[in-house]
């Protein structure tokens, strides 16, 4: 048994530094009195990296420059509103339980947002927006898909800052430390689970890309490979959660919400028989589009 190196006293387990991600000590940033949220931070970076990625793709399909731009602006509010309602529907004991303060469910801030919530209310932004500018909306959402699920693997990190969604206490050497309010009194590692979506949703969004890249798939069914794969995922990251949660027939309720949606998207991968869009060019190598429906190289 090694021996301590200070007082020759032996070698003692409370000397060890258990190896684990830390947690930051604050999540927000005051800049006299203005607070700087990191949570905040990590939806804006994550939209602007899905506007850029998306822009890119609707280009290299013939769609006008700033669709996305433009679609985002009515998404993303649309999508942060139905997001904490999804939020607030699956978890109200947070917000109306005996201990809960309705007010709360107004503080977006603070973290909750539900991504299924976040894709209907985003989804119904950007329809609006397609419907106006005569884009199929399947041409959309399969050039959306892997820029989407870039922006939930960086908004993943706010919970991070946040010290929330983390997982069952662990031992791994990849544990997080929770220092504030942990769920198992006296315990301060956990499961990362924030780390675990966000890799699983950078896997995604290769995979995406690499099949749009080598196989034609039916308009809206590179969207509908995005929420099977995630969701196949959410599953078991799910599992690990040590949150409150609402429970039916002993599984957490988005587990079910998460089997309902994989067992729809596969459906359609299956079922369902839509155009197939030319194969994309590189958005490069194209030039200004005057119009939506303007044909490119591809169409000819």
């Amino acid at each position: 048994m090694p021996q301590a190196l200070h007082g020759g006293g032996r070698y003692s387990l409370a000397c060890v530094v258990e190896a684990a991600i830390p947690s930051p000590s604050t999540g927000v940033l005051h800049v006299g009195p203005i607070p700087l949220r990191a949570y905040a931070f990590m939806i804006i970076i994550g939209v602007l990296v899905a506007i850029v990625l998306t822009d890119r793709r609707l280009r290299a399909r013939g769609e006008p420059a700033g669709l996305a731009a433009d679609a985002a602006a009515w998404a993303v509010p649309f999508g942060i509103v139905g997001a904490r309602i999804y939020h607030v529907v699956t978890s109200p004991d947070a917000y109306f339980g005996a201990h809960g303060h309705p007010v709360d469910a107004l503080k977006v801030w603070h973290g909750g947002l539900g991504i299924w919530g976040g894709v209907v209310g985003g989804a119904l932004g950007v329809w609006l927006v397609c419907r106006q500018r005569g884009t199929s909306l399947g041409l959309f959402a399969d050039a959306a898909a892997p820029g989407l699920v870039l922006a939930q693997a960086i908004g993943r990190w706010g919970n991070w800052f946040n010290q929330e969604l983390y997982g069952r206490p662990t031992h791994l050497p990849w544990a997080v430390r929770i220092t504030h309010d942990p769920a198992v009194p006296g315990v301060s590692l956990y499961h990362p689970t924030f780390l675990y979506e966000s890799l699983w949703d950078v896997g995604v969004a290769v995979a995406l890309l690499w099949v749009d890249r080598h196989h034609r798939l039916g308009r809206g069914k590179l969207f509908a490979l995005y929420v099977a794969l995630y969701t196949a995922g959410r599953a078991w990251i799910e599992a690990l959660r040590v949150d409150e949660a609402h429970r039916f027939l002993g599984m957490r309720l988005n587990d079910w919400v998460s089997i309902v949606v994989f067992i729809a998207a596969v459906a359609a991968l299956a079922l369902f028989r839509r155009p197939v869009d030319p194969p994309a060019e590189p958005a490069e190598a194209i030039g200004p589009v005057e119009h939506a429906n303007t044909p490119s190289a591809a169409d000819e």
